[in-house]
């Protein structure tokens, strides 16, 4: 097993996917620092819109680096990592976590799991693995390494082969910030055990307040500006963000329209053209096929206009 996690890991370096084993469920993992990378994730999956990923880590020191550690996450941490608990903490700027993992959001979902397997890649690729389930979007989440092969048959990925899952469903999921300790999924981890390290948690069905699922929101993903989608040229201030042959726009989400592309470059370029320099932000017919429509997904968001 140690030559394949090595093969594993060289593939993930090379900006390859990899199936994971976890005490959840397999994953199917990417380099988190490599935008390409993750935008393959959806493309691979056929995931239908860019929620969150989770970034998987060897333990506290690894997350300590991308994300900050508020007091109640610490003590989360030293009591349930390795486990089914991922918490939803805010980024550092110095993160280099694909903001795609992120979709777009200033958090990072991350969690230590409790799989020799999974920990010893981690360990050996040296960063964060992001992996959601190793399935294909809309399937059942695979528990054995069979499942993943019955789902893509010959396009399987390279998969490490750990035996069945020992917990079966996917971790829980609890945002965690400094006043603030809501449940966004329930899994692995019961809210009772959570509850009696820390105390009452919202829970969605006892909190009409209570904070959705990242992604969820028709304006989540909005910028300060305006966006205007399906745009052919740019108003007067606008930046155009281009697809496709482009002399007018300031960035372009793929020249050669490549939508794995356009994913890969698509949360970085609309930060960077929030700037109080442009009136708004317009962005070209991007199709409306494949990984086109979830950046269409994403955009229609972005320019949701709040009443």
């Amino acid at each position: 097993m140690k030559e394949q996690i090595k093969k594993a890991a060289l593939l993930l370096k090379d900006g390859q996917l990899v199936a994971f084993p976890t005490e959840t469920v397999y994953g199917l993992g990417a380099d988190a620092t490599n935008d390409t990378a993750v935008a393959s994730i959806y493309e691979k999956k056929g995931r239908p819109s860019f929620n969150p990923l989770i970034a998987h880590v060897d333990g506290i020191e690894m997350a300590k680096q991308y994300v900050q550690i508020t007091p109640v996450a610490k003590k989360l941490i030293e009591n349930f990592w390795p486990g089914p608990l991922t918490l939803v903490l805010k980024r550092k700027k110095t993160c280099k976590v694909s903001l795609l993992a992120s979709a777009g959001l200033d958090t990072l979902a991350i969690r230590c799991p409790n799989n020799h397997i999974a920990l010893e890649l981690i360990s050996e690729f040296g960063k964060p693995v992001v992996a959601p389930s190793a399935n294909k979007s809309g399937r059942i989440s695979p528990t054995t390494a069979k499942h993943i092969f019955d789902d893509y048959g010959n396009e399987a990925p390279f998969t490490l082969d750990g035996g069945p899952c020992q917990v079966g469903v996917e971790s829980t999921v609890l945002l965690c910030e400094e006043d603030k300790i809501a449940v966004l999924r329930y899994g692995g981890l019961a809210i009772e055990e959570i509850e009696n390290l820390i105390g009452p948690v919202i829970r969605p069905e006892k909190d009409e307040n209570a904070p959705h699922s990242p992604g969820q929101l028709k304006s989540h993903y909005a910028p300060s500006l305006p966006v205007r989608i399906n745009a052919i040229e740019a108003f007067e201030g606008e930046a155009l963000l281009g697809f496709g042959k482009s002399d007018s726009a300031v960035l372009n989400l793929s020249e050669k329209e490549d939508l794995t592309e356009a994913a890969a470059n698509l949360f970085a370029m609309m930060h960077m053209l929030d700037n109080p320099k442009y009136t708004g932000i317009a962005v070209m017919p991007i199709p409306m096929q494949g990984l086109g429509l979830a950046i269409n997904d994403r955009l229609k968001r972005a320019s949701y206009k709040k009443d």
